[in-house]
């Protein structure tokens, strides 16, 4: 796994973005017309009572909304929170079920997807639900859709699909759309860095990340290595591997953060934890220097099976210091670990 998010020393610039994917939407299959529902309290009748004969009562009834109004309200429900929602009243559980509808067909695509609960993988079944899903409101489907689209090169589709629920508020939505307007040609970085920042001031961890690298690199928007950095840490923060291991770089060299040793060690350990090969080779040079000879070798022995040819150099050199049953006791622990949870 090739993990290089940090620009050479050569090379300011070189940085990798996340293969994401991402039109103007197709057509949907189905129109739905805006459900038919009821009041959704008394205290709603009542006050539309009260008002005068020229503002009746459908001023506040619930089935008057137009059907786009429900959706910018809840296009970006999950299940639970549909469920909840649905439990509200009459008028609430009936207008919300064509996006109940909709998370049957985001479950069917993405059986169909990965061959998933009994069915054979399926990508044109897989789209044609995500598809479904999206006529019917959905933005978890439309970024299913698009995600799709992206894979089997349908670009300008699968950007559309992004584009349409970024409009309805969806921090996936955005960062896809955002990350697919860097890697199409010609790039739209200034398109980019607006739905990079939206989702990113959502808590969208990915988003943050690509945003950091933007900041970093200045494209699409002036170089700022201190913004970049705050957003590193934002994503770091919250679990995003990539950014732990830059925000430990920038540590290290004091690069839009105060230089901080102790920190930098903090956090590349943290990505090394997480499978982030490079910091599994750096945390094992350092705990080698400090002497930790059994321990540098484990995260050694990790960032080389992970395809980090310079480790497995240290590595051998270390190794031959160490007594038979201390070799086989290191192997033993780099064969059963596990790496913890993380976005990655």
């Amino acid at each position: 796994m090739k993990q290089r998010t940090w620009p050479s020393r050569s090379d300011a610039f070189r940085f990798k973005s996340l293969p994401l994917p991402i039109f103007t939407p197709p057509k949907p299959h189905h129109s739905f017309a805006p459900p038919s529902i009821s009041h959704c309290s008394p205290s709603l009748s009542k006050s539309s009572s009260s008002s005068s004969s020229s503002s009746s009562s459908s001023s506040h009834d619930f089935s008057t909304l137009p059907f786009d109004i429900l959706i910018k309200i809840s296009a970006s429900f999950t299940l639970p929170n549909l469920q909840a929602a649905s439990l509200v009243c009459r008028s609430w559980r009936d207008a919300l079920r064509p996006l109940r509808e909709a998370m049957l067909f985001l479950r069917w695509g993405k059986r169909f997807k990965h061959g998933r609960g009994g069915v054979r993988p399926n990508l044109d079944k897989a789209l044609d639900s995500f598809l479904k899903g999206a006529a019917l409101g959905s933005t978890l489907a439309m970024v299913d859709a698009g995600l799709l689209y992206w894979e089997l090169g349908y670009k300008e589709k699968a950007i559309a699909l992004y584009y349409r629920a970024a409009e309805l508020g969806d921090p996936s939505a955005q960062c896809n759309l955002g990350i697919s307007y860097l890697q199409v040609e010609p790039p739209k970085p200034k398109d980019a860095m607006k739905w990079l920042t939206q989702a990113s001031v959502a808590g969208h961890v990915r988003a943050q990340y690509q945003l950091a690298l933007c900041l970093h690199q200045g494209r699409g928007v002036d170089q700022n290595l201190q913004e970049a950095a705050k957003w590193y840490l934002k994503a770091a923060t919250g679990g995003y591997v990539r950014a732990m291991y830059n925000v430990a770089l920038c540590y290290s060299v004091g690069e839009g953060l105060s230089q901080n040793h102790r920190q930098s060690r903090k956090w590349m350990k943290r990505a090394a934890d997480r499978g982030h090969s490079k910091a599994q080779f750096e945390h094992g040079l350092g705990l080698f220097s400090e002497g930790e000879m059994m321990k540098a070798v484990v995260y050694l022995e990790l960032a080389t099976r992970s395809g980090e040819t310079p480790a497995a150099h240290v590595k051998n050199v270390i190794l031959q210091q160490l007594s038979a049953p201390s070799r086989d006791r290191v192997m033993h622990l780099a064969d059963n670990w596990r790496p913890l949870p993380s976005f990655h």
